[in-house]
């Protein structure tokens, strides 16, 4: 099993790590349309971790984005790359999500995180960071608001209010995708707009909360870390 490693130069601390993310910020561009929903390919990335191993496994799963058929699949193991510090997570899951996103047999397309991109304390995080390291178009669907404000939206499916920072940006929204049933919390990441962002939402969950991006990746990552915790030193 191969097991990456962070590269070279990959920070090591709070100060270096938040240096990296205002360097980085300037090269979002969140003013694209992005493609249609429904067409070309969609890719869902999620990581899960074995804390006592030090491990993290990514997955990322190509979608039809008509269809929702599996088109590629692909996983890599990593060590936890960083500390686990709250608006940092970024850099503990960068390194193994880019090796899986490399052993990938098809265009990715757009890519929908399991995160946050414009909703960051930062403005940056993972679905920005992994967008512009990659040049690829990227989205973040999120299970939690994180630490902005919302209003309740309307319990039909496709409503949404503004996800709101204490100066009143709208750094994401919370989207309802099922009637009645909790909303998740889009933002764009790079090279989509928030407008597209929430289509592609809806268009990806027609019958759960989450997206069939995230639902699909989350398996898949979860499954590889069982197979590494299996054959790893204290498996």
């Amino acid at each position: 099993m191969e097991i990456v490693e962070a590269p070279a130069g990959w920070p090591a601390t709070e100060e270096a790590a938040r240096a990296v993310q205002d360097a980085l910020r300037e090269r979002v561009v969140l003013d694209e349309a992005g493609p249609p929903p429904g067409t070309g390919t969609v890719t869902g990335v999620d990581v899960a971790y074995d804390d006592e191993r030090d491990l993290v496994a990514a997955a990322a799963v190509v979608l039809d984005a008509a269809t929702l058929a599996v088109v590629a699949e692909a996983t890599a193991v990593g060590r936890v790359s960083f500390p686990y510090v709250p608006g940092l997570l970024a850099f503990r899951e960068i390194p193994t999500v880019l090796a899986a996103l490399g052993a990938l047999r098809a265009d990715p397309g757009l890519v929908v995180c399991d995160g946050y991109g414009r909703a960051h304390p930062r403005r940056f995080g993972l679905a920005s960071h992994l967008g512009v390291l990659t040049g690829l178009r990227v989205i973040g669907v999120a299970k939690n608001p994180f630490v902005f404000d919302h209003a309740e939206p309307a319990t039909a499916r496709g409503s949404w209010t503004p996800l709101l920072a204490a100066d009143g940006e709208e750094v994401g929204r919370a989207l309802r995708t099922r009637e009645g049933v909790k909303p998740v919390f889009v933002s764009a990441g790079h090279r989509v707009g928030l407008d597209a962002a929430c289509a592609h939402t809806l268009h990806l969950a027609p019958d759960f909360r989450l997206p069939e991006t995230t639902r699909r990746a989350d398996a898949l990552c979860r499954a590889a870390l069982r197979e590494a915790a299996a054959v790893a030193p204290g498996g």
